[in-house]
């Protein structure tokens, strides 16, 4: 019989949650080189090249290469010949791992759990508790998937009961273009068919896991319906034209997993779970020898690409007036230099508390820039963790407050903007850029200060003062209300021609 002792479980989920933070998995790596080499699109193109250099400079620096360093999830398989040297629940050894993992005085992980999550929603600050699924199997081991599942991918999550006679391509075709940019495509898609409405999602969670080899499939042909499915969907979404980071491409997903169960005869429960370009899992299995021993990857499967600037305008964030964003356009790359706020929701919600009770601000924003960030705690040399932009449509309801009793002239994020927030920018000639989500460590590396400026009670959501130099970011939204995230994918998805511009 098979003994796992605790210290060897606990210090293996630390290491696990460490290593995925900063290692991309190879099998997501090598179809994203493959979708730059034939990307079409300079803007999908160049956000990919982001995504590429900032894993390799992650797994160099032993960083993350995303600020949002997850809700950690753990999916584990536990022989019934297994015994257990310890007094803990499985449930409190995965969070003691998962901990140590986020305190880690050289790799400080962002702790983002957030308890009495409709009331107060205060920091847990160790990123418990960990959301831990088990099963029983035959055998005397313990099978272990971990996985750090970022909040812009999780609220894109979609689910349906659909009658036994709905199509599930049509389905996710309606629901894929609504998520818009906010899950940082190019990622994969996982569908779960069947069961209940719990084991949809949790089947579209589990084949999340596996590896990307949606090209394997295509070349040996589908043989189940589940794998017809996955060939179709793969086909028809990238044919959507949404592309990498929303900006309109080739490439939206790089593979679609599948999985079915069966189901009442009255049913279709269907669920759609996106993952973003900070893919993030790895497997190992314990059989009592010790603690597990992850690999690195090597550095040579990486392409070794340079951020490309020479298309992009330097700016001077601290001599900006209207007049000179009227200037820029949409799609236009920037340089961002000089002084850049920081702030995401909890900061926007006090500031606007603020205001309405007429209460002075902590902070003058005439004519300045607010990034949306939560970023990583620094170590050793670093001015700032990663520090890549959070899902701006979070903040589309404080933006006409703010753009108009303020003097806020610009906002930087991730993905696009609702209508009520172009609305509000077009009316006073403001400007909503985007930084690449999933490049958090490179543009980290832009940030040369940072100072607290306001509500430091709020952790990462604190207002800070950044210098940035040469940060990289393009127009999403221009002054007049144009928006990439429209134009881009209407643009490509007429350009592919294999699905109406109308359906979407």
């Amino acid at each position: 019989m098979t003994t796992i002792r605790e210290e060897d479980f606990i210090a293996s989920v630390a290491d696990g949650f460490q290593f995925i933070s900063c290692y991309h998995p190879l099998d997501y790596i090598k179809p994203l080189v493959e979708a730059y080499e034939r990307e079409q699109s300079p803007a999908a193109k160049d956000a990919i090249a982001q995504i590429l250099i900032n894993s390799r400079m992650a797994a160099e620096g032993r960083r993350p290469m995303c600020q949002d360093t997850g809700i950690a999830i753990a999916f584990i398989k536990v022989g019934m010949d297994v015994r257990w040297d310890t007094k803990k629940s499985l449930q409190e050894l995965v969070d003691e791992g998962v901990r140590r993992a986020y305190t880690d005085k050289d790799n400080p992980l962002r702790a983002s759990m957030l308890a009495d999550p409709d009331g107060k929603r205060k920091s847990t600050g160790d990123n418990t508790p960990s959301v831990t699924h088990v099963e029983l199997v035959p055998g005397d081991k313990v099978d272990v998937i971990l996985a750090a599942k970022g909040g812009g991918s999780e609220n894109k999550s979609k689910f349906a009961m659909l009658l036994p006679s709905d199509n599930i391509v049509d389905w996710v075709l309606q629901q894929v273009p609504t998520m818009g940019a906010d899950w940082c495509p190019p990622g994969m898609l996982s569908i779960g068919i069947g069961g209940s409405p719990e084991k949809a999602m949790l089947m579209a969670k589990w084949a999340m896991m596996e590896p990307l080899d949606i090209h394997e499939l295509k070349a040996r042909g589908a043989k189940t319906r589940s794998e017809e499915l996955r060939l179709e969907l793969y086909e028809k979404v990238n044919a959507l034209g949404i592309g990498a980071q929303g900006l309109g491409g080739l490439t939206t997903v790089l593979d679609v997993k599948v999985t079915d169960y069966p189901t009442h005869a009255a049913s279709k429960p269907v669920a759609l779970l996106p993952n973003c370009a900070a893919t993030r899992h790895v497997h190992f299995v314990l059989d009592g020898s010790g603690p597990a021993k992850l690999e690195p990857p090597s550095l040579d499967d990486w392409p070794k690409l340079t951020f490309d600037t020479s298309k992009s305008r330097r700016v001077n964030l601290d001599a900006l007036t209207k007049a000179e964003i009227a200037t820029w356009k949409a799609g236009d790359r920037l340089l961002l230099n000089g002084k850049l706020l920081t702030g995401r929701d909890a900061a926007h919600k006090r500031l606007t508390d603020m205001m309405a009770k007429g209460e002075k601000l902590p902070v003058d924003l005439t004519n300045r820039f607010i990034y949306y960030v939560g970023p990583v705690d620094a170590v050793r040399e670093e001015v700032v963790g990663p520090a890549g932009p959070t899902t701006a449509s979070r903040m589309d309801k404080f933006v006409e407050p703010l753009l108009a009793k303020t003097g806020l002239i610009g906002m930087v994020g991730k993905s696009e903007r609702k209508d009520v927030a172009i609305e509000s920018i077009k009316k006073h000639g403001a400007v909503y850029c985007i930084a690449v989500g999933g490049a958090a460590y490179l543009v980290s590396k832009a940030i040369k200060g940072s100072r607290m400026i306001a509500f430091e009670d709020l952790g990462m959501e604190a207002i800070r003062e950044f210098d940035v130099k040469d940060m990289p970011v393009t127009v999403a939204v221009d002054s007049t209300g144009e928006s990439v995230h429209k134009t881009g994918p209407t643009e490509w998805r007429a350009k592919i021609g294999k699905i109406p511009v109308s359906v979407a």
